[in-house]
Parts: C-alpha cells; sequence; structure tokens
C-alpha cells in the first residue's frame, strides 16, 4: 500500500507534457551536457568507434576484388563483404526488409531503445565524434555555459572557428565516405580530380550534403531525436510495462533529499543524471519521448551512489512493472520468448544469404510447344534457359542431363557468363523413344562450372499421349 501512495505522488509530481528543450515560449533551450564517465560509458566507446572505423575504412577494403560495402543503386548492383547481390535477388532483400521491420518492432518492444543509445548513428557521430571535439575545444559543460553567456571577443571568436573548421571538415569528409559506398572510391577521387574546374555539379551535391550534415551534429543535434526520427514518436506505441528501459528506481529513490532521514529515499536530488543527459531531461521524471537509453545517466548516478555509500542501480536498465513491484529480475517469459524469434529470424535471413548461389539458373519449358520428332528414334521438347552470374569474375558454364538419358542441345553461343550479366538461351532436350514410358517424365538437369556440379534442376519432358496407354 505504501508503495502504491508512492507511486502516486511520484507520478503527480514529475508527470511533464512539455519537452525539456523547449521553454514556455516556444523557443530552443540549448543543452550543455557534462561528458560522461563509467563502467557503461566505456562499453559504448567501445561500440562506437568500431562502427566509426568500420564507416571510414569500408569504402577502401575489398574481398575478392570488391569492395567491402558497395551500393551501386543507379547499376543495381550491391556488394557486402565480398557477396555480390543483383536485381536477381530482389526477393532476398525484401525478406530482410520484412524481417529487419519485425526485428525493430519486437526488439524495441523487449527492450526500448537501446539501438537509439548504442548504435544509431545519430548518436554516435553526436556523442563520440562532435561532442569530444567540443569538450577539448570549449571545456566541460560549465566552461561551455560561461563562454556562450559572455560576448563576442577574440578568445570566443578563435574557438568557434577553430571548432566549426573541425566540424565542416568532419561532415566534408563523412559525405565523401558515404559517396564512396555509392559509386566506388575510385571514381570519387576521378570526380575530385576536376574540381572546381570540371565536374561542378557534383562539387555542388557534396557540398550541399556537407551543409545538411554539419547543421544537423552542429546545431540541430537532439531535436533529430526528439522532432525528426520516426523510430522515437513510436516509441510510445511500442513500449509497455514490460519493457525494459533505462528507468529511475522511484520506489526506492523517492521522496528525494539529502541526509540520513529515515522517510528520504535513496535520491539526494543532486541533478548530475539530468547533468549528463544529452537530450536535457531528467530521467526521473519516468520514461519519455528524448530519452535514447545512453546510460549517461546510470553512470553519473552509480558514481553518486557509491559516493554516499549506497547501493548502486537507482537508475538502470528495468521495465516499469520490475520496479513498481520491486522486482530485481530482467527478464520475463514474454521477454525471453520475443529473443528466441529474433534469433530465429536473424538465422533464417542469414541463411538464405548464405546458401545464395553464385550462379542462379532458371530452365523452363516453352510455353506453347509440344514434342517434336528428333529422327526416327528420339523426342525433343524446347526450353527457355536464363543464367545469371552473381560471382565477380566472369564464369564458364555447361549443362549435362543426368537422368534420364538424353542429350542437351544449347541454341547459340556458350554459356560464358561475364560478372553480372544475364545470359538467354535457348536449349533442346532430346530423349530416345525407347526411355519414355509415359507423357511426362521427369528430368534431372546438372549444371556445371569449370566441370565441377553447382546445383540440379528439375523439369519435366512432355511425350506422346499414347505412351499412358501402353
Amino acid at each position: 500500500m505504501a508503495a502504491e501512495e508512492k507511486t502516486s505522488d511520484y507520478q503527480k509530481v514529475t508527470f511533464r507534457d512539455r519537452m525539456s528543450t523547449v521553454d514556455n515560449e516556444g523557443k530552443r533551450v540549448w543543452v550543455f551536457p557534462q561528458m560522461p564517465k563509467g563502467k557503461l560509458y566505456n562499453y559504448r566507446r567501445v561500440v562506437a568507434y568500431t562502427l566509426l572505423a568500420f564507416f571510414y575504412l569500408a569504402p577502401h577494403l575489398k574481398i575478392k576484388g570488391e569492395q567491402l560495402v558497395f551500393l551501386n543503386f543507379l547499376e543495381r548492383k550491391f556488394v557486402l563483404f565480398g557477396n555480390t547481390f543483383y536485381p536477381q535477388d530482389f526477393h532476398l532483400l525484401v525478406l530482410a526488409f520484412i524481417t529487419l521491420l519485425v526485428f525493430i518492432i519486437l526488439f524495441t518492444v523487449v527492450y526500448g531503445r537501446i539501438f537509439c543509445g548504442w548504435t544509431c548513428p545519430q548518436t554516435v557521430f553526436l556523442e563520440f565524434l562532435y561532442r569530444p571535439i567540443e569538450y577539448l575545444i570549449d571545456g566541460n559543460r560549465r566552461k561551455q555555459q560561461v563562454l556562450a553567456q559572455q560576448p563576442m571577443n577574440l578568445k570566443k571568436l578563435s574557438k568557434r572557428l577553430l571548432k566549426h573548421g573541425i566540424y565542416l571538415a568532419i561532415s566534408f569528409g563523412t559525405i565523401i565516405t558515404f559517396w564512396s559506398y555509392l559509386i566506388g572510391y575510385p571514381n570519387v577521387l576521378a570526380n575530385m580530380s576536376g574540381w572546381p574546374g570540371s565536374n561542378f555539379s557534383s562539387l555542388l551535391v557534396v557540398l550541399a550534403f556537407t551543409a545538411a550534415h554539419y547543421y544537423v551534429f552542429a546545431w540541430f543535434r537532439e531535436q533529430v531525436c526528439s522532432l525528426v526520427c520516426p523510430y522515437g514518436r513510436l516509441q510510445g506505441v511500442m513500449l509497455d510495462q514490460n519493457s525494459i528501459v533505462v528507468a529511475y528506481d522511484y520506489v526506492r529513490g523517492e521522496p528525494r533529499g539529502r541526509g540520513r532521514n529515515e522517510d528520504k529515499g535513496d535520491c539526494i536530488d543532486c541533478k548530475r543524471c539530468v547533468d549528463v543527459c544529452p537530450t536535457g531531461i531528467d530521467i526521473r521524471n519516468g520514461t519519455q519521448l528524448e530519452c535514447i537509453n545512453c546510460t549517461a545517466c546510470i553512470d553519473a548516478c552509480n558514481s553518486v551512489m557509491y559516493a554516499v555509500n549506497k547501493p548502486k542501480g537507482l537508475i538502470r536498465y528495468a521495465s516499469e512493472r520490475s520496479i513498481s513491484e520491486s522486482k530485481k529480475h530482467v527478464l520475463n517469459t514474454r521477454a525471453i520468448a520475443y529473443s528466441v524469434v529474433l534469433v530465429i529470424l536473424l538465422a533464417v535471413v542469414s541463411y538464405s544469404f548464405m546458401n545464395r548461389g553464385d550462379v542462379e539458373t532458371t530452365i523452363i519449358r516453352a510455353q506453347g510447344t509440344l514434342f517434336q520428332e528428333y529422327g526416327a528414334d528420339a523426342y525433343s521438347n524446347l526450353y527457355n534457359l536464363q543464367m545469371v552470374n552473381k560471382t565477380s569474375d566472369a564464369v564458364q558454364m555447361e549443362l549435362k542431363l543426368l537422368t534420364p538419358d538424353g542429350e542437351i542441345k544449347l541454341m547459340g553461343d556458350e554459356l560464358n557468363l561475364e560478372v553480372g550479366k544475364v545470359a538467354k538461351r535457348n536449349l533442346l532436350i532430346i530423349l530416345p523413344k525407347n526411355t519414355l514410358s509415359q507423357s511426362n517424365t521427369h528430368l534431372v538437369i546438372g549444371v556445371y562450372e569449370d566441370g565441377e556440379l553447382l546445383e540440379e534442376i528439375k523439369s519435366t519432358f512432355v511425350g506422346p499421349n499414347s505412351l499412358d496407354n501402353e
């Protein structure tokens, strides 16, 4: 009963109906977060710099002669870790996209916005690339606030020029890297070599995107998460009382205050959790639209709890239900079940991509055609053949009839497949009359590359209906 009264009072006092970064007049409230420190921040730093290193290095690394990641939408060629995908693999991309949507929904329902705080590009670039530069040049939270309020002078101007000059350089390099994913790094260098005298249109496009990138990370910042990002807006729909989020244990922490009074909770109202929040919220007000689950408040609160000799975890990963019911466990039956579904989805998509053939072969009997006599002792059927080379090298292909005994005659040139090309041919399958016992005969056709069997394709051979009556 006491816990219920505490919960009710807490919700009445702390519930908010406005954004923390907008004042009563609708003007922007600039956020000056303190630089986080702690175990979780160190983990996030490892994840973030790994992602940044991959982003900037991937266009320069090659596997099987191809760029590590290449997304050429104009030529409809996509390369992922040495595997080349063409329009014929569209069904795999659709499967991956559907899986991604289901994954996002289930993952958010169970684990909240962990993606936002740990791997989202907006968070990674802002918190681990742009803000560290700001801390290095402008100083910590308090120094930044003082610098922002003082009138422009030579010292402030030099800091502003240095900081924003570095921001622009990073933004330009980032756009060039992103462009390399689309057309390849060698083509990017070829375009840049003529600037500004030639390829002026590409220069303008790069400068426009550089300005947009700079604007987002130098000024718009956390507003992207609060106002623009659709994932943040959908959070309120997908989360429930069982979702695992960064949460304040109000049962343990309320009422706030310093001292050793027995009526006081563990929260000493130091506001360290507010100072480090990159979106300017007070996590003690409960789950909010702006919260990206970055864990900065967890590290800040744990350091304070350690200093005042109280248990850590006043702010932690937890669900609303586990806090209201004072339960320590995090995962429930539903969370475990959803996690199993997520693993299965990833396994299915991974299996589909890993078992995708290097050469896709389709053999279909030509529509509207019947069997034909081929000499005095055999029948023939006409088939349409289509082969797609999905590798990064030219290949020499061959077809053989495995069952029953017969012959394949290819019409046209040999099957020398160029990289990424589609070869279309007509072919005849010829079966001796004495091997046919019915009007429909099952065929097994072997597809060979340089003498090695890649796959077996099944089809049917149509003969005279009189064979069924024999």
